[in-house]
C-alpha cells in the first residue's frame, strides 16, 4: 500500500466516524429535544421535564461524551494505519 493509498484509506474511515458521531449527535439534540420532545415530556428530573432537559443539557453531555470517544477512534486508526508517533 503507498502512501498516497493509505493516507486515502485514513481519511475515508475518519470522515466515516465524524459522520456517525454528528448523526448521534443530532439524534440526541434534535431528535430528544424536539421531535420526540412530547412523550419524554411525560418524564421529569429534578422537576423539569425530560424533553426540555435533553434540549438544554443532555445534548452538551453527549456531546463532551462524543468527544473522548472520536479521541479514542482516532488514536485507534492512527496505529492501524501507522500514523502514532
Amino acid at each position: 500500500m503507498t502512501d498516497k493509498d493509505r493516507a486515502k484509506a485514513y481519511w475515508k474511515e475518519n470522515i466515516k466516524y465524524v459522520l456517525l458521531l454528528l448523526f448521534i449527535w443530532f439524534i440526541v439534540s434534535f431528535g430528544s429535544g424536539i421531535i420526540f420532545k412530547d412523550a419524554l415530556n411525560t418524564v421529569r428530573i429534578g422537576g423539569f421535564k425530560l424533553g426540555f432537559w435533553f434540549a438544554q443539557q443532555g445534548s452538551m453531555y453527549v456531546f463532551v461524551v462524543l468527544i473522548f470517544v472520536y479521541v479514542r477512534l482516532m488514536n485507534k486508526l492512527d496505529k492501524k494505519y501507522g500514523y502514532d508517533v
